[in-house]
């Protein structure tokens, strides 16, 4: 599959369950193309979903990995991708350390990985697929208790967690204070973890984004609204070489996976 048949493919299963989405785009491109710098996605360190045998489909099309996080609070580890083309969004793929948690959260998990064919993880189309198992109310439950992402994860399975508009590549936005402001009055909730902005020009990364969408979602014993996915924001600054900023900054990226938290 070529990249950007993908991400046409991606975008429309994203929007299925991020109806806010065409409402940015709306506030934001005003009729205009929105380029988006990066999206995300979640995983499993259990094979077959492992993050670098996730990676190799993303190989595939031309991707190649620059950049490695930790996460030791919420016990994750990530890889950044880029592409040759820089108009290809980069791919921002984590996993779960999942031997850190509890033993009936590592067996549940091993018990909903094991249902899922190796075989339909060699295709990119596996990265919307979304779950290969059931999950009841309760279960998502718990797992909340222990961790959000494994509860998300669990719950909505392979899709993008989140696309990212490109700040930089925007009309009539010269800072991401004004990108705010105007989502905000347009009626969306922003991420304040951390503040509404994370990162800085120092850092050569700016970021923000909303609360992800409640969405009712069809659980094996009943149908529950819970959040989904959400939208983020990303202004790159340039290196004192030349060029912009192409990584991401940890401390920030921990504050946007909360994007994912319910909004009491």
């Amino acid at each position: 599959m070529q990249a950007d048949q993908f991400f046409e493919l991606l975008w429309q299963d994203y929007i299925s369950r991020t109806p806010s989405a065409a409402k940015v785009h709306q506030v934001l491109g005003q009729g205009n193309e929105i380029i988006n710098d990066h999206v995300a996605f979640r995983t499993f360190n259990i094979e077959p979903i492992g993050l670098e045998s996730l990676a190799k489909l993303f190989e595939g099309m031309g991707y190649f990995a620059n950049g490695d996080y930790h996460f030791e609070e919420k016990k994750l580890r990530a890889k950044h991708f880029e592409h040759e083309n820089p108009n290809l969004p980069k791919i921002f793929l984590s996993e779960l350390l999942v031997e850190k948690f509890s033993p009936e959260l590592q067996e549940f998990v091993h018990s909903i990985v094991a249902q899922i064919n190796p075989e339909d993880v060699k295709q990119p189309e596996f990265m919307f697929s979304g779950t290969h198992w059931d999950i009841d109310y309760s279960r998502y439950e718990s797992l909340l208790q222990e961790s959000e992402y494994a509860a998300w994860l669990s719950t909505f399975g392979f899709c993008a967690n989140h696309f990212t508009v490109n700040v930089n590549e925007l009309n009539d936005f010269a800072t991401l204070e004004h990108v705010n402001q105007l989502l905000k009055e347009a009626g969306f909730t922003l991420n304040t973890s951390g503040g509404e902005i994370k990162g800085s020009p120092e850092v050569f990364l700016e970021q923000s984004s909303t609360m992800a969408d409640e969405v009712d979602v069809q659980f094996s014993d009943r149908t529950a609204k819970i959040p989904s996915c959400f939208y983020e924001f990303a202004r790159r600054y340039e290196l004192p070489e030349g060029g912009l900023y192409t990584g991401f900054v940890a401390a920030s990226a921990d504050k946007i996976f909360e994007s994912t938290n319910k909004v009491n």
